[in-house]
């Protein structure tokens, strides 16, 4: 037997998605009316700042529904929040298909709910509106769902795509400037792998985007809209990847780039790492590996840390200055790509290549660029990939060839 599977799904902005006059936040993914009660999932910032327009939307537009909150947070991404959602879905009487779930929130609470969603029944639909920079350019292309099990990221998980994501980037003005930060960290991560341009936006536009929480104000002579141009280059590009490999049976991914040493420096320093600020850092991390192999320009490197900066991430942290630490992280992600490095590097911004040669010393040789990166985010990148020895190392821990 050969079994094909076709998988289609909605990327939709509504702006104003909380008017009642705007039909989309109610509207099922089949385009019928739906006549028994839904489940709306909230994060707790979500019901502190939405919860009233949400709770009137759905009273003035007449949609049955009720309500659960669930607090935000990596700590929170378990497998007890998701018997939560699926506990909630039995006693409102969520049916296979016509009732689906509506998740409102940051990206623990979309994976959270769609893990659920994908075992209630085995497998019901469910509507996500990401509320987050990072949901909002990454969270929302992406089919999988997940917790964190055992103090592993996303060990647990499916593929569950949702028939609609609602994108309403005026949602953003009310993020932290630590969360917008964070979500750019990814957006670096598509401009690295694929899109000079967008590099080039947050290259010059960085702290601006920050501190208007990409939402554009004012009116400009040329018409540019950076803020805008950001997530929608982000998402497209984003969905461009996943649509040729969106199950992941080909485990050679430029998407993973950022995700090959952040996962165990993120789980140990939680709650002190976001994820979008641990991603930024792994970029980092691999821009020098680039370096230091002569194949990505010094020149580049150098913009890579300074637009990492410029948008106020950090650019290190100690843990990605500790070579045995770097070490087991590389030993994590190979058994995650079946026994491969698989490791994507850059040949310039928007160009990349996969390797999968990358020795222990190549590891602590940037490790040790790192380290003085996290003790001053601002020194000489170039400089520092110039004279910081491989060689003559102390004995590696863990190492992996």
């Amino acid at each position: 037997m050969n079994a094909v599977r076709e998988c289609a799904y909605e990327i939709i902005e509504a702006a104003d998605i909380f008017n009642p006059a705007n039909p989309e936040l109610g509207r099922l993914p089949d385009g019928r009316e739906c006549h028994s009660t839904r489940l709306v999932v909230m994060d707790e910032t979500v019901e502190k700042i939405f919860g009233e327009k949400i709770r009137a939307y759905f009273e003035l537009t007449g949609i049955s529904v009720e309500y659960l909150t669930l607090p935000g947070g990596d700590d929170h991404k378990t497998i007890e929040q998701v018997l939560r959602v699926v506990s909630r879905l039995t006693e409102i009487g969520t049916d296979r298909v016509g009732t689906p779930p509506i998740v409102i929130g940051g990206g623990v609470v979309q994976d959270v709910v769609g893990l659920a969603a994908s075992l209630y029944r085995r497998g019901i639909p469910y509507i996500r509106v990401p509320t987050t920079l990072l949901g909002q350019i990454d969270g929302s292309v992406s089919a999988k769902t997940g917790v964190n099990y055992e103090g592993c990221r996303n060990r647990l998980g499916t593929f569950a795509p949702p028939p609609r994501t609602l994108i309403d980037p005026a949602l953003l003005a009310t993020l932290p400037v630590r969360q917008v930060r964070s979500g750019l960290g990814e957006a670096l991560k598509m401009a690295l792998i694929k899109d000079p341009e967008l590099f080039g936006i947050l290259e010059q536009h960085g702290s601006r985007l920050v501190a208007d929480r990409l939402q554009d104000p004012g009116a400009r002579a040329d018409g540019e809209r950076p803020g805008a141009t950001v997530i929608r280059r982000a998402i497209t590009g984003m969905a461009e990847e996943l649509q040729k490999n969106l199950w992941e049976t080909e485990l050679r991914r430029i998407v993973d780039y950022g995700h090959t040493f952040s996962p165990i420096v993120e789980m140990s320093a939680l709650p002190e790492l976001y994820h979008g600020e641990a991603v930024a850092m792994d970029c980092v991390f691999s821009a020098v590996l680039a370096a230091r192999r002569g194949t990505l320009p010094m020149m580049q490197l150098t913009r890579i840390v300074a637009t990492v900066n410029r948008i106020g991430l950090a650019p290190s942290h100690p843990m990605f200055g500790d070579v045995p630490t770097m070490l087991r992280a590389l030993a994590d992600t190979m058994r995650h790509r079946d026994g491969h490095q698989h490791l994507t590097l850059l040949r310039g911004i928007g160009e990349t290549e996969f390797v999968n040669d990358v020795t222990d010393e190549e590891v602590a040789g940037a490790a040790r660029v790192m380290a003085v990166l996290a003790r001053d985010p601002h020194a000489c990148v170039s400089e520092l990939c110039a004279t910081t020895p491989t060689t003559g190392a102390p004995p590696l821990v863990g190492a992996v060839r």
